[in-house]
């Protein structure tokens, strides 16, 4: 049974993450738990965390996929086994893999969990998606180096049962299907082993063999030297599209960002979708907005990656390696207490008498200015100057639990 509207799947690098993904409008959440995650460097979710954000998940009626994508070598196969049968107590709704081996100890030891398999196993074509669907998969990652008429082809002939999920929003891979050996051979972190340094962003020289060391800078038009460096794909003023081809789950890439990032993706992606649902005339009338929105989280400019055909020069971004940040992600409203202030984890420096902006989970963006600010104990302070401070904050308005704070930058 095809799904009537497409699902909206959201990273979370931990806990806190995760329940602002829930809140801020994913159907699911996929996280990395402390091993066989291909992001090593990400926070990721110990197995009592990872229990009680599938908990939460659940409240809200969202599914949780855990990832184990690695490349498996044999002496990750007893402890892959073992990883699995925690899995198989904690009960995910699905796990990600790309490794065949990993993929049949996997059904062997959780035979009542779905098996999704990564965009890391290079999935290009419908024999690829049947071969996987005859053994066991329920979704198959598509390659992000798929065309949307590939995709549909795809859709037309594979069984109704299985699912498409696609990466319609976030960072570009250089390699195909991000099967990169860069970082394992500058710096002995294994891409494909989840400790990926992206030296794809890192600035490049050539030298000519008879002049050792002697710097030459690869420039393309006098653009600058980051030739390998992507723009981040963006796919919000392309809906209608990616539903027409038959996808089924729409994913957004991560697993190592911010709060900021995921609230602003989770929540425009959400009003877009229920936007075109609803009515494809009002989707078409607000994409100006959306584009807006999406804007206000960090990003490398915007492309369109491999969905209307191969990517060009226009694709790359040859004068820098920076993001593009119009916002500062300041902290996650908690609990409020006796004095009817709200309680506050500090993420980025703010001071009394600012002006930032409330984000809400139902769409709204509310100007406030900072009435007061205390520590943990009431004791009045001008700003919060310690990363991770916890304090309480007054804004002069009712506030609700996990509404984030942020400022525009000039």
């Amino acid at each position: 049974m095809r799904r009537e509207k497409p699902e909206l799947l959201i990273p979370a690098s931990n806990l806190e993450v995760l329940k602002v993904a829930v809140t801020y409008g994913a159907d699911a959440v996929y996280i990395g738990g402390e091993m066989f995650s291909l992001r090593a460097k990400a926070k990721n979710f110990s197995n009592e965390d990872m229990k009680a954000g599938i908990a939460f998940a659940h409240e809200h009626g969202v599914s949780v996929y855990v990832t184990a994508n690695i490349t498996a070598h044999n002496r990750d196969l007893k402890e892959v086994r073992n990883y699995f049968e925690e899995m198989n107590s904690i009960k995910p709704d699905a796990l990600i893999i790309s490794d065949p081996g990993v993929f049949s100890i996997a059904k062997e030891v959780c035979p009542t969990i779905d098996l999704h398999v990564s965009t890391q196993a290079n999935n290009v074509n419908y024999a690829t998606f049947n071969f996987w669907h005859g053994l066991g998969a329920t979704r198959v990652v598509s390659a992000r180096e798929l065309s949307i008429k590939e995709i549909a082809d795809i859709r037309a002939n594979i069984p109704d049962e299985l699912e498409i999920e696609t990466f319609i929003h976030g960072a570009m891979c250089i390699s195909y299907s991000g099967r990169c050996l860069l970082s394992n051979y500058f710096t002995g972190r294994d891409a494909n082993l989840g400790a990926c340094t992206h030296p794809c962003r890192w600035k490049y020289y050539i030298t000519e063999e008879s002049r050792p060391g002697e710097y030459l800078p690869i420039e393309e038009n006098e653009r600058g030297t980051y030739i390998f460096n992507s723009k981040d794909l963006c796919m919000i003023e392309h809906i209608p599209d990616i539903v027409k081809a038959g996808i089924d789950s729409l994913k957004i890439e991560g697993r190592m960002k911010t709060a900021l990032y995921v609230a602003t993706v989770a929540r425009t992606y959400r009003q877009a979708i229920d936007d075109y649902f609803e009515d494809p005339k009002l989707y078409e009338s607000r994409i100006p907005y959306y584009k807006e929105e999406i804007a206000k989280c960090t990003y490398r400019q915007f492309t369109t990656g491999f969905f209307y055909g191969p990517t060009t020069h226009e694709t790359q971004i040859y004068d820098s390696n920076t993001y593009v940040k119009e916002y500062t992600y300041l902290g996650l409203i908690g609990e409020q207490n006796d004095a009817g202030m709200y309680s506050l984890e500090q993420r980025n420096k703010f001071s009394v008498g600012e002006t930032i902006e409330v984000m809400k989970p139902n769409g709204e963006n509310v100007l406030a200015t900072v009435k007061a600010i205390t520590d943990e104990d009431g004791k009045p302070m001008e700003s919060c100057p310690h990363p991770k401070q916890k304090i309480y904050v007054d804004l002069g308005m009712e506030l609700d639990f996990l509404d984030l704070l942020r400022r525009k930058e000039a």
